[in-house]
């Protein structure tokens, strides 16, 4: 198999998240929701925003794996979809991790060195292994919850539970004197539109 027709079945594959709704919206009745594509968009630039936060305030963060981590971080769900945490809780947690991790390895397979490369980069992100991973970590949080505030302007009435959740989803991330004063903000505008 040529190089070519290896990036090719990748970017296929890839560009299938275009048409991959985000399904934990549509479970809370929101319709016309954003796609899975449209998210990792969101995550990549709430992801530079806060290296750029962090390095003002003297952290060393490697911007380009931060960008190309947070394009890659929802690689599996071209073939699974979005898998919300609704369904995910009636599986094993390492089941579906195991498959994630076998979709990915499939999916970057005949990309060599640089398949391995993102594969890398897939599974820094879910480890948390680094500042990078924690940082598009804490992006993919903010943008759900910047897309909740703005599916909220718009008449949702159904997603008080992403807010609740949000201090805990963020603690874990080791990353609070970048975001705290972001999640207070959007706390605050959310309240103003009520």
């Amino acid at each position: 198999m040529s190089e070519a027709v290896g990036l090719i079945g990748f970017l296929a594959e890839m560009m299938r998240l275009k048409s991959v709704p985000r399904i934990g919206w549509l479970l809370r009745g929101v319709r016309d929701v954003e796609s899975v594509a449209e998210h990792s968009f969101g995550v990549a630039v709430i992801a530079m925003l806060l290296a750029d936060r962090a390095r003002s305030r003297g952290v060393e963060v490697n911007v380009e794996r931060l960008l190309r981590m947070a394009l890659m971080h929802d690689l599996t769900e071209a073939r699974t979809g979005d898998l919300p945490s609704t369904i995910k809780e009636y599986f094993d947690r390492a089941a579906v991790r195991a498959a994630d991790e076998r979709i990915a390895e499939e999916m970057v397979a005949e990309l060599g060195q640089t398949g391995q490369s993102y594969l890398e980069l897939w599974r820094d992100y879910e480890h948390r292994a680094s500042i990078e991973a924690r940082l598009v970590k804490a992006a993919d949080k903010l943008d759900l919850l910047v897309q909740s505030r703005e599916y909220e302007k718009g008449g949702a009435r159904s997603l008080q539970e992403f807010w609740e959740t949000a201090d805990d989803d963020f603690a874990k991330l080791g990353v609070d004197d970048l975001i705290a004063d972001l999640i207070e903000e959007l706390k605050e505008s959310r309240k103003e539109q009520d």
